[in-house]
């Protein structure tokens, strides 16, 4: 495919997506699958051109004057990758598989290039109706912030320490250039192409061997913050595939016990190979059966009050990983906001009834909006008083991080794409009585 038909197959694709308020990787899997002439570099071309635009969604279409999927990428072309009007005006030729040559109007738009004093909704390229939320969160900072979630993520690996030291890894990777995350101790990070693909790591022999996992920093962050220690009993009451929980049993050197679950059997199914490929030892999964209903018998009574530590990976938004998944962000609602909501008082009020005196939860949520952040941690407490919130800047020079002291918020640590570039992540420690 030509760079031309490569832009008009995203441009297909995006008016899918828009249309039918369809999760990019499925909109981008079914025109992939309709279009078997469409080789593998075409398709992730075209997943990029897509990807951008949607990073750029408001932006494009304020500098457009339109918010038409053609709009919206030619914008994205303009703003997100820099490409001069003539530039563009080569790829709309209307050619055979090209877009339509570039309207009057289109070329004078492109030449602007600019968007001026656009509303921070437009500059920053959120939904409108979470503005005050993010004000809130943000203050002065919310454009600046916000356009560092709309920028590219690179391609992060925590390096598995039951296996392999990060030097050891770094030198085995040398061949894709590699460098050290800047907080992290166990991280390496990769570019990603122009076309915003990363390495094929997934296909080397020190992944197939446990030496690492794929995990952005913010993650490794969130997990070292946590304190686990060897000889603790911890609970990782939202499991998921396991990426927290490996990463928790490096930490303890497969000291202690750790004890994996989940609401949905489902999401636990990755963990198993994981698992098995990292050398960890110390975890055991209790799947459940069905999905975990507050009004039954919990699993887990059989360790109420007993566990050192339990980490909840909270349901949420997902707002903070918006570089990786810019589609979740113009399909999120008020209701899906309201219902996490709802999802996090059961799970924090579960993990309540497992800690034992002394003991503390680790709340975590890939989100930044404080509802589900320093709100949820307050009324969490409002609810159970016998825990008390650890000084967020505690939190951080107790585990090594001092340096993230600025991230502070009224309950927890804040960490971003612009203040630690890193995929945004709320963490903060609550210790029972």
């Amino acid at each position: 495919m030509t760079p031309a038909a490569r832009l008009a197959g995203a441009i297909e694709v995006l008016t899918d997506i828009l249309a039918r308020r369809r999760p990019a990787p499925d909109a981008l899997k079914d025109w992939g699958l309709a279009r078997r002439f469409a080789g593998s570099k075409d398709r992730a071309a075209v997943a990029s051109l897509v990807y951008d635009a949607l990073r750029r969604k408001a932006s494009s279409a304020f500098l457009m004057g339109a918010d038409s999927p053609r709009a919206i990428l030619l914008g994205m072309l303009c703003l997100q990758r820099g490409l001069e009007p003539e530039a563009i005006a080569a790829l709309c030729n209307g050619e055979r598989f090209a877009p339509e040559p570039l309207t009057d109007d289109e070329a004078a738009r492109l030449a602007a290039a600019g968007i001026g004093d656009a509303p921070a909704a437009v500059a920053g390229d959120f939904p409108e109706w979470i503005e005050p939320s993010l004000t809130k969160a943000f203050g002065p900072a919310l454009r600046d912030e916000m356009q560092a979630l709309a920028r590219r993520a690179p391609l992060d690996i925590r390096v598995n320490g039951l296996k392999a030291s990060r030097r050891v890894v770094k030198e085995a990777l040398a061949h894709l250039a590699p460098e050290e995350t800047p907080l992290s101790p166990f991280g390496l990070r990769f570019a990603v192409s122009e076309d915003g693909r990363g390495p094929a790591l997934q296909a080397e022999p020190e992944f197939l061997d446990g030496w690492f996992e794929i995990q952005d920093e913010g993650s490794q962050l969130a997990s070292l913050l946590a304190g686990a220690e060897p000889g603790l009993r911890v609970v990782d009451l939202c499991a998921g595939a396991g990426g927290k929980t490996l990463a928790l049993a490096a930490l303890m050197d497969n000291g202690g016990e750790i004890i994996a679950t989940d609401v949905d059997a489902r999401r636990l199914a990755p963990s198993h190979a994981r698992i098995a490929r990292s050398g960890a030892t110390n975890i055991t999964l209790r799947t459940p059966r069905g999905r975990y209903d507050p009004r039954r018998p919990d699993p887990l009574a059989d360790i109420a009050g007993t566990v050192d530590l339990v980490l909840v990976d909270a349901p949420c938004t997902g707002s903070g990983t918006w570089r990786r998944n810019p589609d979740a962000k113009w399909r999120l609602r008020p209701g899906s906001l309201a219902e996490r909501q709802r999802d996090q008082v059961v799970v924090l009020d579960r993990a309540a009834t497992l800690v034992k005196p002394g003991g503390r939860i680790v709340y975590i949520t890939c989100s930044i909006l404080p509802e589900e952040n320093d709100d949820a941690v307050a009324a969490f407490r409002t609810r159970h008083p016998n825990f008390a919130g650890v000084s967020p800047a505690d939190v951080a020079a107790l585990s090594g991080f001092a340096e993230l002291a600025p991230c502070a918020t009224a309950g927890g640590l804040q960490i971003t794409p612009l203040r630690t570039g890193t995929d945004a992540f709320y963490i903060a420690v609550l210790k029972r009585a």
